[in-house]
């Protein structure tokens, strides 16, 4: 589950990556760790992820972040890319995403498997759709567990 603030760390982290021609892919806030970490993952729209473009988000956003109040004490700000084994979950990751191989898996067995690889074709309300070898396979999005960009293909 995540921690309740990060819709105001995303809603303030947001606008500045959009400045730089990134985009913020998700957050998380770890405070089980001492000092907390407040990890935000981004992507630069225009071309492969790189540590300037880190570097760049850290830098813009230290100041703004510092100022909100929204963290209080110590904490460790990093800025990553996702990498390409990153888990699909926003909608338009599974259009940007359409027709590279990805594993599904799933909560309980569907048809048998809880873990499915093919090409991603998209997804809708009731399915995510795979082709595999030419078959197209539909999964229950009730059953599916996670998504991922699968690098091992």
């Amino acid at each position: 589950m995540a921690h309740p603030i990060i819709p105001q760390l995303l809603a303030l982290a947001t606008p500045i990556a959009q400045a730089l021609g990134l985009e913020v892919v998700d957050a998380v806030f770890q405070t089980s760790k001492s000092p907390p970490v407040l990890r935000i993952d981004i992507r630069n729209l225009q071309a492969d992820t790189g540590l300037q473009d880190c570097e760049q988000m850290s830098r813009a956003l230290e100041e703004p972040l510092e100022a909100s109040g929204l963290l209080e004490g110590a904490y460790v700000l990093e800025i990553s890319s996702p990498g390409t084994a990153r888990q699909l979950t926003h909608d338009r990751e599974f259009v940007a995403f359409k027709g590279f191989a990805v594993l599904v898996k799933t909560y309980a067995p569907h048809n048998g498997k809880k873990e499915w690889q093919g090409n991603l074709q998209g997804r809708d309300d009731q399915n995510i759709y795979l082709a595999q070898k030419g078959k197209a396979i539909a999964i229950p999005r009730q059953l599916v567990a996670n998504v991922h960009l699968d690098d091992a293909s």
